[in-house]
């Protein structure tokens, strides 16, 4: 995503201002609106789909959810993710946050993710 850059008027000048960065936040979750994401995906192939859409980039915050409906659970996106890691080349994400109410499958995802070096929180949604 390319930053908007801000100009402003001083003393008649044009000047440039920095970019603004807006923050990267995806969500996967098959219910819950997530308002603050700044993309969200329904289903694991979904997931799947955004995350390596954002493949090369720093994504700021990542939030998934364990059950994605009917047989449906974040687990592929969860084996994704460790396998870049395996491959030493992880995605660059600051923090994920996992905000499941299935209590082992959160446990699953926080354990699996942190072991490959993941920033993993548990949050409530």
């Amino acid at each position: 995503m390319m930053p908007a850059a801000e100009t402003r008027r001083d003393n008649g000048r044009v000047k440039e201002e920095s970019p603004v960065l807006t923050p990267v936040i995806l969500g996967i979750d098959d219910l819950r609106p997530l308002p603050w994401t700044t993309q969200i995906a329904r289903s694991s192939g979904e997931g799947i789909k955004l995350l390596q859409e954002h493949r090369d980039s720093f994504i700021d915050e990542l939030w998934l959810d364990h059950d994605l409906g009917g047989d449906d659970s974040i687990l592929p996106v969860v084996t994704l993710m460790e396998e870049a890691a395996f491959n030493e080349r992880p995605f660059r994400i600051g923090t994920v946050f996992v905000h499941s109410a299935n209590p082992i499958g959160s446990e699953t995802i926080v354990r699996s993710l942190t072991r490959w070096g993941y920033s993993v929180r548990r949050a409530t949604v």
